[in-house]
């Protein structure tokens, strides 16, 4: 295929790709869901999840986004320093935004800053976000499509702790939080905490957290830990399905770090909602691609 032929391609499978995103949910959040539905006994409870099944599946016989707010569209890429279009792809994927902001329909949520208008395409200054790691000796990529909404992992905070102020006080602050806008993000939530040295690096660290897998965990132990912790502390609030309050509120706590400064503890949380519209998909050098978080489907 030419340069053009392959562009094409990529720009209408990524549109394909983001239109599913929007209506169909990530096989791990799907098995959790029907999980943590059979941990609940109250009826009002159950009554919450059988409505969030039922809106699944009318979202994909009707072909439709399973939520209004189709947020944000964020990505995040793994690409292979000669993967063929490499240099091209911030431009590919804003068309594809645009394309699936058309064809699906999604609601269009990129207003310009200080302007005050909204662009009707779901791009604008700086959206799609996309953000980016480029690693040696490949030749393909991965990327995770994620639709950020307004009421779960766009008001994600973060601040940064002294030293002596311990992972007691990320904890603090992490349930600080889920108190004061978790009954806002929809629960049950996937919860991604960043672990790092500044509030920059703490954020992103989070949402690359939401991007991990319902049930993966860390590979520190002591970080593992946490999330276990954090997990069972986060649960015994109470929040509840929609914050009806139950016995699980949480999908799952995932947390990412790195090494940090001696004089500080970055650290920020983000919450993906129950309708956690999280997508994977792989392609190799001659763009034939492969969708990783839904299994056997074909745009």
């Amino acid at each position: 295929m030419s340069i053009q032929e392959q562009s094409e391609r990529f720009t209408q499978v990524m549109t394909d790709f983001v239109s599913y995103v929007s209506k169909v949910l990530p096989d791990d959040v799907t098995k959790k869901l029907e999980e943590i539905r059979g941990r609940e006994t109250g009826e009002l409870q159950t009554l919450v999840y059988d409505t969030m099944f039922e809106n699944q599946a009318l979202a994909k016989q009707l072909n439709r986004a399973c939520c209004q707010d189709t947020g944000v569209i964020q990505f995040l890429i793994s690409c292979g320093e000669n993967f063929p279009l490499i240099g091209k792809m911030p431009a590919l994927l804003k068309e594809a935004v645009v394309r699936a902001t058309k064809q699906m329909p999604l609601r269009h949520n990129s207003v310009e800053t200080f302007d005050e208008y909204n662009t009707g395409l779901n791009v604008g200054k700086g959206t799609p976000s996309i953000f980016w790691d480029i690693t040696e000796g490949r030749d393909d990529v991965e990327i995770y499509t994620y639709m950020a909404g307004g009421g779960c992992s766009l008001p994600g905070r973060a601040k940064v702790l002294m030293p002596g102020e311990g992972y007691e006080a990320a904890a603090q602050f992490v349930l600080d939080t889920m108190t004061s806008y978790g009954l806002n993000a929809c629960p049950p939530l996937l919860v991604g905490i960043g672990i790092a040295t500044s509030v920059e690096t703490a954020a992103i660290l989070s949402k690359k957290a939401l991007m991990r897998n319902v049930g993966s965990r860390n590979e520190n132990e002591n970080a593992h830990k946490m999330e276990v912790l954090m997990e069972d502390a986060i649960n015994n609030i109470g929040i509840g399905p929609q914050g009806f309050g139950g016995n699980v509120s949480v999908m799952g706590v995932n947390i990412e770090n790195t090494a940090r400064h001696p004089s500080t503890i970055g650290v920020a949380v983000n919450v993906g909602c129950w309708s956690h519209r999280r997508g994977l998909i792989r392609f190799d050098k001659n763009l034939n691609y492969e969708v990783l978080s839904h299994k056997g489907v074909t745009l």
